[in-house]
Formats: structure tokens, sequence, C-alpha cells
């Protein structure tokens, strides 16, 4: 099989085991996505040699190549929100810069406290 079959193969294998993360949410109502949980069996699968690599490779490269085609929705969606984030702009983008400034700063002490540590201890 080649070209448009295994495409057809791969994307059907990928369908079912987002199917069955569904399946498997929605009936023991668990909190995880049930595409997460698809993505883990999927995942288990191919290290368990239950599924091949060659089977969904193919398909698999063509949803990567494209996957900006799944954020339009998302971001027409922000689109109908413009009105709030103007009149908040201020407080977001506050909140943006001391977010990253809180990171920037916890991040820089940690590995400062890290770097003091490796060299009590001959690092």
């Amino acid at each position: 099989m080649s070209g448009k079959g295994e495409n057809m193969l791969g994307f059907a294998i990928l369908l079912a085991f987002n199917f069955i993360g569904y399946v498997i949410q929605m009936g023991l109502h668990l909190p995880l996505p049930g595409n997460v949980i698809g993505l883990i069996l999927f995942t288990a699968a191919l290290f368990a040699k239950v599924v091949k690599l060659e089977w969904v490779e193919e398909a698999a490269s063509l949803l990567t190549r494209h996957m900006m085609l799944f954020f339009i929705p998302y971001t027409v969606g922000i689109l109908l929100f413009l009105p709030i984030i103007g009149a908040n702009l201020v407080a977001i983008c506050g909140g943006i810069v001391g977010a990253t400034a809180v990171v920037l700063i916890v991040t820089g002490w940690i590995s400062s406290k890290l770097g003091k540590e490796g060299e009590k201890y001959g690092g």
C-alpha cells in the first residue's frame, strides 16, 4: 500500500484512538480530556508495537504540516472579544509583564541557590 491508502489507514488509526479516548473519558467520567486519553493510549500502543509507526507516519506528518489551520477557529473566536480585551488592555499587559518578571526573578534566585549548592559540594 502506498499514497492514499496509507494516509487513510493512518487517519483511521488516529481517529480510532481519539474516539476510544472520548469513550473512556465519558464512560469513566475522568477529568482528563478524551483526546489526551486517546493520545496516551496511542503512545502506549506505539511502544508496545501494537501499532507500527509506518502505519500512521504519513497521516501524522500531513496533520502536522497543516496544524495552523486548526487554530483558525480560536483566532476568529478571540476577535469576538476585542472590545473586552481593549477595555482591559492595561491590566492584561500588566499581568503578562508582571508574571514574566516574577518567573525570571524566581528562576534566577533558584539558579543562584543551586549554583552555590553545587560549589559547596565541589561540583
